[in-house]
């Protein structure tokens, strides 16, 4: 198991970051165990979490929906938070756990991408026709980037049994998502 490092054992090689967006969550304070990853990890982060083509709802969409399809409590329960904060209802967010059938369009469309993605690694011509329509070509690679980056996430949060940030816990404490 790989702990959550402490600011006493951060990397010096990480220093510049530590005061940043990776200091701040446990999941990269488990990549810090690996300096080199996380430092080639924070750029992409940076474009996929705030300057992707989705626009700030439709990641937080795609991004539950990979949480709940990948079992990954962690950032299921991070993306709650943020997810309101962009703007998701309760009621829409308890959606991204069911049938795509039960969606709105738009989340509908997106969870059948990220079913897609997650069962077959890949998007089906018909699929990928229709997300073109909608999201461009720009948005296309941005949702199937986005859904290969928190598959990995939920790969080392699952691994390493990585805790719940504290803001996180308070946040759902004050305001948990009824079931």
């Amino acid at each position: 198991m790989l702990a959550p490092l402490t600011d006493d054992d951060w990397p010096e090689a990480l220093s510049h970051l530590r005061d940043s967006f990776v200091g701040r969550g446990n999941v990269y304070r488990v990549m810090a165990h690996h300096p080199e990853l996380l430092g080639a990890w924070s750029g992409l982060r940076k474009h996929v979490v705030t300057e992707n083509a989705l626009g700030n709802e439709r990641i937080e969409v795609v991004i539950l929906r990979v949480a709940h399809r990948l079992d990954a409590a962690y950032e299921w329960d991070h993306h709650v938070v943020r997810g309101r904060k962009a703007g998701l209802s309760d009621s829409r967010i308890r959606t991204l756990r069911g049938s795509a059938d039960e969606m709105a369009p738009d989340d509908a469309l997106l969870a059948r991408a990220v079913d897609a993605l997650v069962d077959e690694a890949r998007l089906p011509q018909p699929l990928q026709a229709e997300l073109s329509e909608r999201l461009g070509a720009t948005g296309v690679l941005d949702l199937i980037a986005t859904v290969g980056f928190y598959t990995t996430l939920a790969f080392i949060v699952k691994s390493f049994g990585t805790p719940l940030d504290a803001d996180v816990v308070e946040a759902l404490a004050a305001r948990p998502l009824d079931t």
